[in-house]
This record gives C-alpha cells, structure tokens and sequence, in this order.
C-alpha cells in the first residue's frame, strides 16, 4: 500500500481534524513511499524502534509519538538517536493521540467498555472523553481483580475496596482531571491509568474509589485494536511491540 493511501484510510477513520491535540496526528516522519509491514506500540520510544528497525518495517503506528507541545524542539540526545534510527530503516512514523483514545469503535475507552462487558454506554465530558456503563453489582475488589488479569497490570486502588458498584466510568490515559465530573455523571467508581496526590483524598470523601490502572496498560488497548483492523481490512502485516511500563 502506498503511504498516502494509508495516511488516507487512518484519517478517514480517526477524523484527527476533530481534535485540538498536544502533538501532531497522522504522518509525523517521512520514510519509504510503499508499506506492507507496520509495527504498532503505545509510544515510539528506543526500543520500539529498535524492533521496528530489526523486523524491517516500513512504518511505525503509535498512539505516544512525537513533537509534543512546550516540549524543546532541539534534535540532540534522545531525540536525535531516535530519529537516527528510524531514518537508518527509511522508517514512516504515524501517529495518533486523542482520536485513537475517543474512537467509537476502536478506541482505548470504546475497548475498556468491551473489556468491562458494559451495558447503557454513554459518553459525557469534554469531547466525550469520559465513558460510563452499567456492570452486574461487583465489589471493587473483584472489579481490580478483573482488570489486573485483563490489562496485565495491578490496580492501585484508591477509597473502598469492600464498597458494591455498578455504574462505572472510565477514561484511559492520564485522565485524573476528570474524576470530580464523572463523580457528578453518577459514577459509583472510576477507572483511568494515572492519579496526583489530591485523588486519594477525593476518593475518600466522595465515596467513590478510584482504580489507577496505569497510562501504558490502559492505552494498549486501541492501538492494538487498529493494529488488528489493518490487518483484517487491509492485508497489512501488522506486529504489535509491548514496551512495558509500569506509569
């Protein structure tokens, strides 16, 4: 497949035109003009490169690329080795950010609902990033259960681990900041993959326990799920990298 045809096929699906985002979305660095093999990975980091470089692909797909906002622009040190070994392999980087985590379909919070095998899912909050649902009754403890043994990753959970929930809602990433308005949605627990200090007290007062699920391991989630669509719609070889991490 040429590069443009599938710049094509990812923007047509993900709509990044929609977004006000803090880094690029779409081709982000040039490489080879053809494509046929594609590694995917929540962030283009050194060793997700060096594996890209190894297994010859001619594209990396990551939901973490580069060129974020405020962030230095100098190319040295990290930067510098980095883009060196993608253009070593005449590599294409694609990335995209908040439309792979608001996607309806293939999202990171559309595949946390699945995940959760959550009925009535509703979107709320800024661009629909907070998701909600409703679960069978389930102690939060079995609920941190079930999403360590799904997402590979144990939950630090924040408030009442005994207390009985059924109405969740959820939003991957570094979500925090929206907690207080998922608690005036209704939600009896909230799930995301970072907390800050104040949460802990929030979840205390409001009776409604937070479940820090990690950034990584919450956003494995759609860029996996797109990763599986190309390669089922489109005939492209799509590799899936785990640069582990525990954030």
């Amino acid at each position: 497949m040429q590069r443009q045809h599938l710049i094509e096929i990812l923007n047509d699906l993900l709509h990044p035109e929609l977004f006000k985002d803090y880094a690029p979305n779409g081709l982000q660095v040039e490489g080879k003009g053809e494509i046929s093999r594609i590694v995917t990975a929540v962030s283009a980091t050194q060793n997700v490169l060096d594996q890209a470089l190894a297994l010859k692909a001619d594209a990396l797909l990551v939901h973490h690329g580069w060129f974020w906002r405020g962030e230095n622009p100098a190319v040295v040190a990290t930067k510098y080795r980095r883009l060196k070994t993608l253009m070593s392999g005449d590599i294409n980087l694609i990335a995209y950010h908040l439309p792979l985590d608001a996607h309806i379909t293939l999202g990171n919070n559309a595949q946390m609902a699945q995940l959760l095998a959550a009925t009535d899912v509703a979107q709320g909050g800024e661009n629909n990033f907070i998701w909600s649902g409703l679960v069978p009754p389930i102690t939060v403890q079995a609920l941190a259960s079930h999403l360590e043994k799904s997402l590979n990753r144990s939950p630090l959970v924040l408030g009442d681990q005994t207390k009985t929930v059924s109405r969740l809602a959820w939003c991957s990433g570094a979500a925090e900041d929206f907690f207080e308005e998922a608690i005036a949605m209704g939600a009896d627990a909230y799930i995301s993959g970072e907390a800050t200090e104040r949460t802990t007290h929030l979840a205390r007062e409001m009776h409604v326990p937070f479940l820090v699920c990690g950034h990584h391991a919450t956003e494995r989630l759609g860029i996996k799920a797109l990763s599986d669509w190309l390669g089922e719609n489109h005939g492209l070889e799509c590799i899936f990298v785990d640069d582990e991490n525990p954030i």
